[in-house]
Order: C-alpha cells, then structure tokens, then sequence
C-alpha cells in the first residue's frame, strides 16, 4: 500500500476553524446542539464533502462521512461538541485528525481498495446524556430516553433541543459493525503524566467505567438566629457530613486509580439566614476495574442506609448512570506501538485513559484503540487546555500511518 500523507498545515488550519466555532476566551464554549454546535457540525459535512467523502448529518447530530470507493475501512473520529466555557481541543482533535486521515486516503486513491471513513459523534461531553451520539450509533439509545432527557443546566428537553437544531425528524443512522475492521480515536491525555515523562504518545489500554449519582437530602427550614442547634434538621450540614463520611470510606476501599469527586452542591432555599430544608450533591466515581466500581457502590450504598437511619434528616440515592470500563483491542493497541516505535522512538507509552470517550461505546461493536497526545501542564475541561503544535502534527501522522498498517493487514 502507498503512504498515506497528512499535511501538517491543512490539518491545523481545519482545527483552528473549528475553534472559532464558539470561541471563548482562549478556549471555546459549544455545548451540545447549542447555534454554534450546530454550526460547527454543518461545517465538518461540508470540509468532509469538499473532501471527496459523502457525507450527512443523522437526527441525533451525528456525522459520518464516507469513502464511498473503498472495500476495506477503518472508523476514525470523535465528539465536536465541549463543556461549558471549556478548551479547543478536547473531542475536536481526534474529529479533525479523522477528517485528515481520511482526506489523505482519497487523495492517495484510496490504495487498494482500502480507506477511512470519518466520524464525528453528538453529546460525548453528556450535556444531556451520557455517549448519546455514540450509543445511537450502536443502537442502545432508545426513544424513551430521547424523550426523558432534559439538559442538566439549562433543564431543556432533549427532544425540543433536537426540534431548536433542526434535527427533528431525521432519522437516526445506526454504525454497521460489518463495515469496518474497528474504530481509532485520538485525544488529549487531559492529564500530565506524557509531558511529566517527556513523552509524546499515549497508546490506551483501558478506559474507566464512570458511575454518577444524586444524593438528596430532606431537613426542615427555620430561621437561623432562633433555631437551638440541638434541634435543626439542617440539609446543608448533614450533606457536608456526609460528603466527608463518602471520601472517608472510599479511601479505605479505592485502588490506586480510584477517583471520586463532589461536582455540585445545591442548597434550598440558598438563603444565608434560612435552614435548608433540601440538600443535594452530585458523586461520581471512576475506575477501570468493574470490580472497583461495584464495591464502591456497594459502600455508598450501605453510607446511605446508615445515615437514614442514625441522622435527623433523610437521604435519598439516585443511580443518575453507569458507563462501564473497556480495554481497547491488543491487536490494535500492537499497531500503535509498532508505528509509534519507528516514528517516535522511546517517545510513547501505554496507559490506562481516566476520562471517559465514545471509543469505549463503540468498542461494544466492533474493535477500538485510543492515541493521547500531551495536555500542557495537564490542564482539561478549562480554556488554557492546549497541545504543542508538534504533538498534534505527530499524533496524526502516527494514527493515520497505524490505519495504513491495520488496513494493509488485511489484503
């Protein structure tokens, strides 16, 4: 097969467009089906058209653009859309790096028959669930949760969301697994272990199962200058309380990779001379070991059964999602390593991904891998989140040389 050339300039031109779409600050702020979103996905249909890729938006925004002359494929891609008031690169690197690959396919003529088809997949960031592009993809998103699904900060509908984006009434494509020998994604580490090493690469091995939960309690309001404190039912301290009893517990239970964190606490009436009368805190807790996850479950759930029955205010749990962890293909995992070690001697390592991506979703279906590049000072989610110039161009001229290999493979 002939070499597959990317063009350094062309694929960071693209990424830098992409960022305008919803620039903020030095970062960008496009959340899910949002005008700029949308925008930005119109716009990859259009890059991946002029790009010789047949290409089209399906009814839960998600992008697939095709190399219509090829026999062979490979899926490569990733989510467009980010956090609020968050970086440019996270999702939006391994969605160009997908149009460039594939772009450089077409170009070399699609050798012998093989190519790459690109995606780009709505939601990963869960704005209003978690993977939902990706879980459409595999067929496992049904249209009750379409129906249930509302915006966690805004408490829009999903299916007015899709209405406001012109989306209803599309149908939902579903991925056929037949068509590809798998799925390659590349991403930021979002972490600093590559720069803290002077590495360039990160090959994936696993990627963490994420749980989230609700934990609500109930207390009664009084004012908070003629309340005795020995009879409050004070949501807000039984919730503090309780949050300590959680990071106290865990770290009895945790394995080394074990993290837990307290993302929002929400106070009701929020009023500095009221008691609360409601509490409510999200957890979420990850882990690449479903055994990990289970146990801490297991934990939380035993915390929750004595609070209610010792404290004086009451404790609700809600299970708000469980994705579960997956190990990426070791086959594909060896031709990362194997294109890696000719490019970038000495310059890579494999390593378990603590964030979560749509490759685990897909991995359901169909072999997927993983590629990181270095986060500067592992900074994520944030508007300083950035890569050097020099480890974008890299990543993508090793993922697009693995393609090669894979598909070459199987002549």
């Amino acid at each position: 097969m002939s070499a597959i050339t990317i063009r350094p300039e062309r694929l960071l031109a693209d990424l830098h467009r992409l960022r305008a779409f919803g620039a903020y600050q030095t970062g960008v702020h496009r959340p899910t089906y949002s005008p700029d979103d949308m925008a930005a996905r119109r716009w990859l249909v259009t890059r991946m058209q002029e790009a010789g890729l047949t290409a089209r938006m399906d009814g839960i925004g998600n992008i697939i653009g095709e190399n219509a002359a090829s026999r062979r494929r490979l899926l490569v891609g990733s989510h467009s859309d980010s956090q609020n008031h968050a970086g440019w690169l996270d999702g939006a690197l391994g969605v160009v790096y997908g149009l460039e690959i594939a772009r450089a396919f077409v170009e070399a003529g699609t050798p012998g028959g093989s190519g790459v088809d690109a995606a780009v997949f709505a939601d990963e960031e869960a704005h209003f669930a978690s993977f939902l592009g990706s879980r459409s993809a595999i067929g496992v998103l049904d249209e009750a949760e379409i129906g249930s699904a509302r915006n966690l900060t805004t408490g829009e509908m999903l299916r007015d969301a899709l209405a406001s984006a012109g989306l209803a009434g599309l149908n939902r494509r579903t991925i056929d697994p037949s068509r590809y020998l798998g799925y390659l994604e590349a991403h930021i580490e979002q972490g600093d272990e590559l720069e803290a090493r002077a590495l360039g690469l990160g090959i994936v091995t696993s990627i963490v199962g994420i749980h989230q939960y609700r934990l609500r309690f109930s207390g009664f309001s009084n004012h908070a200058g003629t309340t005795r404190m020995a009879i409050r039912r004070d949501a807000g301290v039984a919730l503090v309380s309780f949050a300590h009893s959680v990071n106290e517990r865990f770290r009895e239970m945790a394995a080394e990779r074990t993290v837990w964190t307290v993302g929002n606490i929400r106070l009701d009436p929020g009023q500095v001379s009221v008691i609360p009368n409601h509490a409510e805190m999200l957890l979420q807790v990850r882990d690449d070991d479903r055994a990990v996850l289970a146990r801490m479950r297991a934990a939380l759930q035993q915390l929750v059964t004595e609070v209610s029955q010792t404290g004086p205010c009451g404790i609700e749990l809600e299970i708000l999602a469980e994705s579960e962890p997956h190990g990426m293909s070791r086959h594909f995992q060896d031709a990362l390593e194997s294109v890696a070690s000719r490019i970038a001697p000495g310059q890579w390592q494999r390593m378990p991904s603590g964030a979560g991506h749509d490759a685990q979703v897909i991995a359901r279906v169909m072999p997927a891998a993983m590629l990181f590049i270095p986060s500067i000072g592992g900074i994520s989610h944030h508007v300083h989140e950035d890569s050097s110039e020099a480890d974008i161009v890299l990543g993508c001229q090793v993922l697009a040389d693995t393609c090669r290999l894979l598909l070459k493979e199987t002549r």
